[in-house]
């Protein structure tokens, strides 16, 4: 006999609606079914060819299809397949995605999480089917994962932070964090710290403001960067923003007031249209993380994981639940000095950059 139980509430904040919850019950019935006549766990693919699930927070964001796109190429020329979801910025439906994931028999699933602190009862799901977990770019906290890949997210709010202060080396800063709900964004704030803490205690700059933006929102960013000129008589020398879309909202702010380009800017990613903004003159720096790299890094660890084999790890990080097997990558500053390394290593063509 077989009884299936009315899935956990979303959590708080969380709209779910009742035509989200009747699809998490289907989803939860039928993957437990699944599970049932499966045996122990849904079937897998051959260690030569491993079935790898990519759940993505969000392809609207342009980062995420750039990683998407090198990944699936990467895990292919390794005798993969790759089934790849979207959450759109939604918790409840990155979990229903991993569940579906589960129940498609997944060798291994990748994650780049949209709340770092809501998987825990799902990756137990997957590691009860006897699936790897691997946590792609933020980490999964309080989580049993296998292994976590990602940039030196600390050493990413260093750069930041000096970038924009070589370019304003007194006077008053604003800090744009990312999302609360991103582990990412307490560590970049971590590293941007370091650098601006012994400036403030020198004196030689002020932090009048700092908060932290939802959802990473670019048109969130404009509103509290506006509240902020308004509230300072636009006296900001340094907005710290914590990747390019909350700059570009920023930028967005600063031209109203005339500020764009006066006001030193940092962000994260190299978005094109971060990149022209440097070009410009009006973004001052951005961290250019190379795609390519962490893409292809984690489909060779996924598929590592599929065959049983021993991946070098470079360190570890505690998650809150064990200390997780990590492979950290090494960030690059970029300005007008060096933008052009996003063409050379062919991220964006010159024609790209240019057509502004």
């Amino acid at each position: 006999m077989f009884l299936c139980k009315f899935p956990r509430t979303a959590p708080p904040g969380n709209s779910l609606g009742h035509a989200g919850v009747s699809r998490r019950v289907v989803l939860g019935c039928a993957l437990a079914f699944g599970l049932a006549a499966a045996g122990s766990h849904p079937a897998h693919a051959s260690a030569q060819h491993p079935k790898i699930g990519f759940s993505i927070d969000d392809l609207r964001v342009e980062r995420w299809a750039h990683d998407r796109d090198y990944f699936v190429a990467a895990a292919k020329a390794l005798g993969a397949t790759v089934n790849v979801q979207s959450a759109d910025a939604s918790e409840s439906r990155q979990n229903a995605q991993i569940e579906n994931l589960i129940a498609r028999g997944m060798d291994v699933i990748v994650i780049v999480p949209f709340n770092s602190k809501v998987l825990t009862n799902t990756i137990a799901e997957a590691k009860q089917a006897g699936i790897k977990v691997i946590s792609y770019d933020r980490l999964i906290l309080d989580s049993d994962i296998d292994a976590y890949v990602s940039f030196d997210n600390v050493r990413v709010g260093e750069m930041q932070a000096q970038g924009v202060v070589d370019a304003a080396p007194r006077g008053n800063y604003y800090l744009l964090g990312g999302a609360p709900t991103d582990n990412n964004a307490k560590l970049l704030r971590q590293g941007q710290m370091t650098v601006l803490q012994p400036l403030v205690e020198a004196g030689k700059i002020k932090i009048v403001g700092a908060q932290w933006v939802p959802e990473w929102s670019a048109t969130a960013a404009l509103s509290i960067t506006e509240n902020a000129l308004t509230a300072n008589n636009n006296n900001i020398q340094g907005i710290v923003a914590s990747n390019d879309g909350l700059a570009g909202g920023a930028i967005q702010a600063l031209a109203a007031q005339g500020l764009a380009g006066k006001t030193a800017v940092c962000g994260q990613d190299a978005d094109l249209a971060a990149v022209q903004r440097i070009v410009k003159g009006t973004q001052t720096m951005t961290v250019y993380k190379p795609i390519k790299l962490i893409a292809s890094t984690a489909a060779k660890l996924a598929v590592q994981l599929a065959k049983g084999e021993k991946p070098a790890f470079t360190t570890k990080m505690n998650n809150g639940t064990k200390d997780v097997d990590t492979i950290l990558l090494t960030p690059i500053a970029l300005s007008r000095t060096n933008v052009d390394q996003v063409v050379k290593d062919g991220y964006y063509t010159q024609a790209q950059i240019n057509a502004q």
